[in-house]
């Protein structure tokens, strides 16, 4: 009986949801995200998130969100939770100013853990959209940009400063080089970098990072300019990001967290006053820290420093799954294998929304205070980034949150399946 009357409430609970204004079945049609880009208006920043690092369906549907706000909506960059100097290459290649005969080829900078969550089929075609885009466009068209601002590139973004510093001084490049030459033993695996350097077995890369970064500050009006001082920040900010993940609490998460905002921040003041941004990056940095567990334990959130740095400009929308399989490693640094994602658990504001009978459905908290009364409570909520530990779920892979108030908008795909691993 406690059963009967559990599921006749979250049934009413659910037909609630969709009587709102709000929420809305998403069929695969054209008009799927009418709402949604009525809703983002004149904002500067949508950022789009993912319930996991591996799930296909996240990634077509930020596509066909992106493509929408780059076609009738006028944004013109995409940014990605992906290192800068890999995304650079893409970026030169949409533009066609690359000698990458494909987005497959373009893709080839991403050699690092975890390339899957960028070489895959969905990006890949996600790239060749865009290029297409940019090729119909007048010549003297502004062209889609792309970005990326995570730090997960201190050997590749140190060689491109020496690279940029040799094209106008031998001796600037000289110094350049050995002031990262402590880099070098970790090429392979940046990380141990820092655990070297944190035992004392190793030199410091810190004061010769943040030398270089200060000298070339002054210079970033050109293009190529900026490219090289932002490939100088990540080697600054990367080495102390690298030393800060062999300390307890969340020096190491907020270093990051603070390297893509600001990454953001440039890229829109060199847009102007008139610049609009899509950003792709997992629910965990995508929505407010402050109304999850993250804030709790001192975490902040890409998602939190946006809406505080540019308010109402900013909108955040968060993915959600039931159940499906995935994409991810068993740890750090693993093999990546598909497994299956399992239902999620009961009381989670998955369970909620699989149980509104939808098998995809979008819910706009945003502007509708009925629905967003409705999603405000603190329940469990699934985060699955580039590991998946299905033995131990509970502790491994859920936090509390206060959905509504962490997002603007939830976009919940019922069942969802794992994204393919294009081959190196």
């Amino acid at each position: 009986m406690r059963r009967i009357i559990q599921m006749a409430a979250l049934l009413a609970w659910g037909l609630f949801a969709l009587s709102c204004g709000g929420a809305q079945p998403l069929t695969g049609g054209d008009k799927d995200y009418d709402a949604l880009l009525s809703m983002i208006g004149d904002a500067r920043i949508v950022m789009l998130g993912e319930a996991t690092h591996g799930s296909r369906e996240f990634y077509r549907e930020r596509a066909r969100i992106t493509r929408r706000l780059v076609e009738e909506a006028g944004f013109g960059s995409v940014v990605l939770e992906a290192p800068w100097e890999p995304v650079r290459r893409l970026d030169a290649y949409i533009r066609g100013s690359s000698g990458d005969a494909d987005a497959a080829s373009a893709l080839g900078g991403f050699i690092r853990f975890p390339r899957w969550s960028w070489r895959n089929s969905e990006v890949r075609d996600f790239i060749e959209a865009l290029r297409a885009i940019n090729l119909a466009r007048a010549p003297a068209a502004q062209p889609v940009r792309l970005y990326g601002m995570d730090i997960y590139s201190v050997p590749e973004s140190a060689g491109a400063v020496v690279r940029h510093l040799a094209r106008r001084s031998g001796e600037a490049a000289t110094l350049a080089r050995q002031r990262y030459a402590c880099f070098s033993d970790y090429l392979d695996e940046p990380m141990l970098y820092g655990r070297e350097v944190e035992s004392g077995r190793a030199a410091s890369c810190a004061e010769g990072a943040a030398a270089q970064l200060a000298e070339m500050a002054a210079e970033t009006r050109e293009e190529d300019d900026f490219a090289a001082w932002q490939s100088a920040r990540v080697v600054r900010n990367g080495e102390a990001y690298y030393r800060a993940i062999y300390h307890e609490g969340a020096i190491s998460w907020n270093l990051r967290e603070q390297h893509l905002a600001d990454t953001l921040i440039q890229v829109l003041e060199r847009m102007g006053a008139a610049g609009k941004i899509v950003v792709w990056a997992h629910n965990s940095h995508q929505g407010d820290a402050r109304e999850s567990d993250q804030g709790a334990v001192g975490e902040l959130s890409l998602g939190q420093l946006m809406r505080e740095h540019y308010g109402e400009n900013a909108v955040l929308v968060g993915f959600s799954t039931y159940r499906g399989r995935v994409r991810a490693a068993a740890e750090w640094g693993a093999q990546d294998r598909v497994w299956r994602l399992r239902p999620a658990l009961r009381q989670s504001w998955h369970e909620r929304l699989h149980r509104m009978g939808l098998p995809r459905l979008m819910l706009i908290f945003r502007g509708n205070p009925a629905l967003a009364e409705k999603f405000a409570e603190r329940r469990l909520e699934r985060v699955v980034g580039v590991s998946y530990v299905p033995g131990d779920e509970r502790n491994s892979h859920y936090r509390h949150s206060h959905l509504s108030r962490q997002f603007d908008a939830i976009i919940h795909i019922d069942v969802t399946s794992a994204v393919d691993s294009l081959p190196r």
